[in-house]
C-alpha cells in the first residue's frame, strides 16, 4: 500500500478523488482498508487546514429555539426567569455554569459551545 502524508492542495484533491474511487470498496479488503486510511487522512488535513469555530453561545440558543420552536419561556426551566432569559438573550447576561449544564442536557448544545466566552461580550469587556 503505496499512501503518503497530505501536504499539499494537490495532494489533498488527488486523495479526495482516490477516495471518491474507493467508496464502494468492500470492508477488509486491500480497498476497504486503503480507503479507510485515505479518510483518516483527508480527515486530519481537513482539521488542520479547514477547521471551524465554534458558534457563538447565544447565537447557538438561538438556532436551536427557532428550529425546535422554542419560545423564551420554554428557556426557563435551564436559564431561570423569564427576564434571566432575556437578559441572556440580549447579551447582557452572561452564562453560569449551572445554566450551560441544563443548556447542554435540555438542548443538546454542545457544552464546548456554551463555555466559548460570547463575541458579544468579548468586545464589552
Amino acid at each position: 500500500m503505496d499512501i503518503k502524508p497530505i501536504k499539499t492542495k494537490a495532494d489533498y484533491r488527488a486523495a479526495l478523488k482516490e477516495v471518491e474511487s474507493l467508496m464502494s470498496a468492500k470492508a477488509n479488503t486491500p480497498e476497504g482498508e486503503r480507503l479507510d486510511v485515505l479518510v483518516t487522512l483527508v480527515e486530519a488535513y481537513e482539521r488542520k487546514h479547514f477547521s471551524m469555530e465554534l458558534p457563538d453561545p447565544i447565537e447557538a440558543i438561538k438556532f436551536r429555539m427557532e428550529s425546535a420552536g422554542l419560545k423564551p419561556k420554554d428557556l426557563q426551566p435551564m436559564i431561570g426567569g423569564l427576564n434571566r432569559v432575556y437578559e441572556v438573550l440580549n447579551y447582557t447576561r452572561p452564562l453560569t455554569l449551572s445554566m450551560i449544564r441544563r443548556l447542554h442536557e435540555g438542548l443538546g448544545i454542545p457544552a464546548e459551545c456554551l463555555i466559548k466566552p460570547s463575541s458579544h461580550q468579548r468586545h464589552a469587556a
